[in-house]
């Protein structure tokens, strides 16, 4: 070995043990401990002239890798890795000199292949990785009915057995990756794959353009969706399982310049609803917040943009009530979380169930507690903070910035002022920052500069010890593995009832002056914890009122 981790002696006995047992070199110099297995694929890989493929650290296209079995990738020893720039595929073997496996790669993957030289372990752990998840979709219904050449043939494709593979193979990896979003994004030359992991749009996979119309309507066919539809944007879901797990998937469909954009939400199916200590909120926010739950009348109101958990909050909120003894209905789109003991309804505006014709009638069914998923509109906002006001308790989420800054949101809406103060009990405003791998975060002292850019003073913090993303193979080499909440929870007492017409400036200054922890302060006291970083809060929270 060239970087001397072999000597002379170990080599001539591993020479000697190879003529007494014929075993290759490389395995026998590994058996005994004198190189790992890494060091001899480096090595075969500059004697064959051969890229060396860190699979530890090389991402894995999940377009290349679906059109390659999981039986033939096993069979081989053999992993595509991705796609180069004359179409063919870079595939890691562990042993170079295998010509025929390499001519039969070849012809399943139907593609010129590019050899790369790998470990047989890092290829197995690959495979194991990319081919971990079965998913079975449930196709029972029926398609739309369409006639015509054309509308067979993308039957066909979307049947295929490449577009099939490339669709199973990345949802399979968004699955495994805890994906909220999967984005198949059409390119001039290319079909881009993005998933949204931890809240960050990650690479998953390039598809070859000649695949994307089969792959487009293989996704439209499993969604229910008219295939020979493509000017016109598409809206449908598919449900599909993952071992002993039930996953929901809404599927948006719309036009771009190169071709239709597919995009997939990914949603738990029954899943139970976490505490309020599990969402990381400190001792005293979950305790105002549950307070503001526990009184008998009222609104609570969760806000964020899309995507920042409001609905786990709300059914973390939810889930502290004793459902035994109060009647709790829900009205979401969709149901994410299964409630004990209560009326869960979804709505389906296309049989004319919206969330205010639901209320109606749910208020007419004696309810105690009433869970609204989102308030879109003027009569949702109305009805809600009328059940708040005439003895219901009320919970539900809204867009806007942060927790001072919806009481301005309402009254856009054309909620009554007074309706708000005398209706409303709590306002909770959150982000989702990324949470530190625990296996590979660092510990460092920040400079002024960083303390400075979260307002944190120098001369108190200087020599502070924080922790920094640095990325191993656990968290994907992104430093950071799962979220956590960074709340601003914002109960409506006191002084704030009567400054409800006031500007969102003074109704936040007076939060503040109140006890109230803004989500940049929040996000500090997890920074200080070691559980994130500075970076993040700066990502999640910006510039705004801190």
């Amino acid at each position: 070995m060239r970087d001397g981790s072999l000597t002379v002696e170990q080599l001539e006995q591993a020479l000697r043990d190879k003529e007494s047992s014929g075993k290759r070199l490389g395995e026998i110099l590994v058996d005994r401990g004198y190189v790992t297995p890494t060091q001899v694929s480096r090595v075969l890989a500059e004697q064959h002239e051969l890229p060396f493929v860190d699979l530890a650290r090389e991402t894995i296209d999940i377009g290349a890798a679906g059109l390659l079995s999981e039986t033939l990738a096993r069979r081989y020893n053999a992993i595509p890795v991705r796609f180069l720039a004359d179409g063919a595929v870079l595939v890691a073997v562990n042993d170079p000199t295998n010509v025929i496996a390499s001519d039969d790669l070849r012809i399943a993957l139907g593609a010129t292949v590019r050899v790369g030289v790998a470990s047989a372990e890092a290829i197995a752990n690959a495979i194991t990785r990319i081919y971990s998840n079965e998913l079975d979709f449930d196709e029972e219904t029926e398609t739309p009915e369409e006639s015509g050449a054309t509308i067979i043939d993308l039957r066909e494709a979307a049947a295929s057995a490449p577009a099939t593979k490339q669709v199973n193979a990345v949802l399979s990896r968004a699955i495994e990756l805890g994906a909220s979003d999967v984005h198949f994004t059409p390119q001039r030359k290319r079909l881009l794959v993005r998933a949204r992991v931890d809240g960050v749009m990650r690479e998953l996979a390039t598809i070859p353009k000649t695949l994307q119309p089969a792959v487009t309507s293989r996704l439209k066919v499993m969604a229910e969706l008219d295939i020979a539809e493509k000017r016109a944007p598409q809206d449908g879901r598919l449900c599909l399982r993952s071992g002993d797990r039930s996953i929901d998937l809404r599927v948006a469909v719309l036009p771009t310049t190169f071709g239709e954009k597919v995009t997939l939400r990914i949603m738990g199916s029954g899943e139970p609803s976490v505490s309020l200590e599990q969402l990381g909120m400190s001792e005293s926010a979950a305790s105002t917040l549950a307070a503001a739950v526990g009184q008998p009348f009222g609104a609570v109101i969760v806000v964020g943009p899309t995507g920042s958990g409001k609905s786990t909050t709300l059914h973390a909120a939810l889930s502290g009530l004793d459902s035994e003894e109060r009647q709790i209905t829900t009205i979401e789109d969709p149901v994410e979380y299964q409630v004990p003991n209560a009326d869960q309804i979804e709505v389906n505006p296309r049989a004319g169930l919206t969330f205010a014709s639901g209320l109606r009638t749910i208020l007419r069914s004696d309810p105690d507690v009433i869970l609204v998923g989102e308030i879109r509109d003027e009569e949702t906002a109305d009805i809600v903070f009328q059940a708040a006001m005439t003895g219901h308790m009320v919970l539900s989420s809204l867009h806007a910035q942060n927790a001072a800054s919806a009481i301005a949101r309402l009254k856009d809406m054309g909620v009554d002022p007074g309706l708000i103060a005398t209706s409303l009990n709590c306002i909770v405003a959150q982000r989702l920052a990324r949470k530190l791998c625990d296996s590979c975060r660092e510990s460092y002292v920040p400079d002024e500069s960083e303390l400075a850019a979260v307002g944190l003073p120098t001369f108190e913090y200087s020599n502070t010890h924080l922790f920094r993303a640095a990325g191993c193979e656990a968290c994907s080499f992104t430093g950071y593995a799962g979220r956590v909440g960074l709340f601003e929870v914002m109960p409506i007492r006191g002084e704030l009832r009567g400054l409800i017409e006031s500007s969102t400036e003074e109704i936040f200054a007076s939060a503040v002056q109140g006890g109230m922890t803004s989500m940049r302060q929040d996000g500090i006291r997890l920074a200080l914890a070691g559980v994130t970083t500075l970076a993040e809060v700066r990502r999640v929270t910006g510039e705004r009122m801190t």
